[in-house]
């Protein structure tokens, strides 16, 4: 059976359930999923999914939470070749770097050699109606590039 595995950073909730919309979505296209917050976990249980998800919030200025420093740090060293992976997080646009911790890890994801499953999904603050759509569409995409 394919897994997946969310990793998420959450201060308010919004990000947390972000990952629970997306968690659902894919338990719906029959992927086993595993949902942990980013300081339970190793970068390197990536390992053993087929399906990487990163969902983070942005602290400030565009910074990264900084429990969720460690993982982005290990994850740049890993060898995710063979493996799809997606990033989406909540931000606030009232500031410029508007989810860049998003970004910040799509980056760090590319430099493990695995494939983007689907594009960023960037979330102002709590998940409406048109965010969980675009959530669902996500884990659609992620879990069409594994199978």
């Amino acid at each position: 059976m394919t897994l997946a595995k969310i990793v998420y950073a959450s201060m308010t909730g919004n990000t947390e359930e972000i990952a629970d919309i997306v968690s659902e979505a894919l338990e719906n296209l029959n992927i086993e999923v595993e949902v942990d917050e980013c300081t339970q976990v190793d970068a390197e249980d990536f390992q053993d999914a087929d399906i990487c998800v990163v969902a983070t919030y942005t602290y400030g200025e565009g910074d990264l939470p900084d429990e969720i420093v460690d993982l982005y740090e290990e994850l740049q060293e890993l060898d995710l070749s063979g493996k799809v992976y997606g990033v989406c997080g909540s931000g606030d646009s009232f500031y410029e770097m508007y989810c860049k911790s998003v970004d910040d890890f799509d980056a760090a994801f590319a430099k493990t050699g695995a494939t983007k499953g689907a594009e960023n999904v960037k979330v102002e603050m709590a998940a409406e109606e048109d965010d969980i759509e675009n959530l669902e569409i996500f884990a659609k995409k992620l879990a069409d590039a594994v199978l």
